[in-house]
């Protein structure tokens, strides 16, 4: 009798644990996919916004050339928000050059026949779009980081993720000191 409990014990510990560790791993990396797979959706929203900015300040710049110093400040915070790196970085530079483009809009306001101009109006639809498709993305990107850094720390999944070195994942939100409330775009 104790020899047979003895044996199932060996299998269990020779089979058991290997077959759970896999388990595991398998859990993490498909947890660490989802997250760079909504990174990617995050980067391309990013992207798509960072298209459109060169627009809107060339269309707003034909109207109101003496503002150049506001146009300048928008196209150096897009490309900060554009070479960031990390999520944490990419929250502050895309948070500076939100305020940079409100800065634009500002100046739109000035210039009624802008406002009424179709391309203008077209890049301030398609920029609202893309605010909102960013808002989305962030929030399944966070979602996922939840997920996955959740997993990473609890008991036993903690121990295969040290073994195999899983990392802990930033969640791409508003910096410290930074704007707390949604952004508003206004036309």
């Amino acid at each position: 009798m104790f020899v047979i409990l003895g044996l199932l014990v060996v299998v269990v510990i020779l089979f058991g644990v290997p077959l759970w560790m896999m388990v595991v791993y398998n859990q993490l990396v498909t947890l660490r996919n989802l997250v760079e797979t909504a990174w990617a959706q995050v980067d391309v929203q990013l992207r798509r916004r960072h298209d459109l900015i060169p627009n809107v300040v060339e269309t707003v710049k034909g109207y109101a050339t003496h503002e150049r110093e506001t146009f300048e400040k928008v196209i150096q915070a897009r490309n900060a928000a554009r070479d960031a790196t990390n999520p944490q970085a990419k929250a502050e530079a895309e948070n500076a050059l939100t305020g940079a483009i409100k800065s634009v809009f500002a100046v739109a306001e000035a210039y009624p026949e802008l406002k009424a101009n179709q391309n203008f109006l077209s890049l301030q639809g398609e920029l609202t779009t893309t605010e909102g498709f960013i808002a989305q993305c962030r929030s399944e990107y966070n979602d996922s980081v939840l997920t996955y850094n959740n997993t990473l720390q609890v008991f036993p999944a903690n121990t295969v993720a040290g073994l195999f070195k899983f990392q802990h994942r930033e969640y791409f939100g508003v910096p410290e000191g930074g704007q707390r409330e949604p952004v508003k775009v206004q036309f």
